[in-house]
């Protein structure tokens, strides 16, 4: 099988601070990843790097065969991998539509505008009850949706998301991650997430990533059961 994307011992940070020591994972064409472990362990420095925020050290990023290390993440964004990051980074004067028509700014996503605006807000019913409404009107849930909805706008070959449902209510949580299982019938995945019982829905494969490192690659056909996860997920705190 081919690869979509492969990370090849990538090392860097911010300024002085190596986050990431070494790193290599790699992403088959046809599945979903994920990435879990403590929070300040590399996980969202791994997908800024991936995406072009921040700029490696030393190793290399290939998506579909092509090395994009030094890419400018425009182009990146341009070449079919988008990276929805964590927190609230919308325009808040927007309205939801606006901001979705503006994401699709790329000339591969232009070209089919109005068919993708159609699926987000049919994914995302709450965006269309609320696509009149200014971004920072919205509930934390909703922001989330709307975020993960520009970036579908991006018309993305693959997309990274970085902890989706962080601080959502259960009730919103559930709704995202059923629209996670629609995405990813479609769209390639590698979300960030510390819900393990998640990753293991959508996903096909996790890594455990400690202190800027993989310490263990899980296989969703042979993984382990929920209180060995549990254990090696918080054994890794006290490591």
């Amino acid at each position: 099988m081919s690869l979509l994307l492969d990370v090849q011992s990538v090392t860097g940070g911010y300024g002085a601070v190596t986050v990431l020591r070494g790193i290599s994972i790699h992403m088959d064409v046809g599945e979903n990843i994920g990435l879990f472990g403590p929070n300040g362990h590399g996980k969202s420095t791994l997908l800024r790097s991936i995406s072009g925020l921040l700029r490696p050290t030393s190793g290399r990023h290939k998506f579909d065969g092509k090395d994009i290390t030094r890419k400018r993440p425009s182009d990146i964004v341009g070449a079919g991998l988008v990276h929805a990051q964590q927190g609230n980074t919308l325009f808040g004067e927007m309205t939801v539509r606006e901001i979705l028509e503006l994401s699709a700014f790329t000339y591969r996503a232009q070209k089919g505008a109005a068919q993708a605006l159609d699926h987000v807000l049919t994914l995302f019913p709450r965006l269309a009850e609320r696509s009149r409404q200014k971004a920072k009107t919205l509930s934390g849930g909703e922001r989330q949706m709307l975020s993960i909805g520009s970036a579908l706008m991006c018309s993305p070959r693959l997309l990274m998301l970085d902890e989706p449902t962080l601080g959502l209510s259960p009730k919103l949580k559930e709704e995202l991650s059923v629209a996670l299982k629609d995405i990813s019938r479609n769209v390639p995945l590698i979300i960030v997430e510390q819900d393990v019982e998640l990753l293991l829905s959508v996903t096909d494969r996790l890594y455990l990533i400690e202190h800027g490192e993989v310490q263990r690659e899980i296989n969703k056909d042979n993984a382990p059961d929920h209180a060995e996860i549990m254990d090696m997920y918080f054994g890794a705190h006290d490591k």
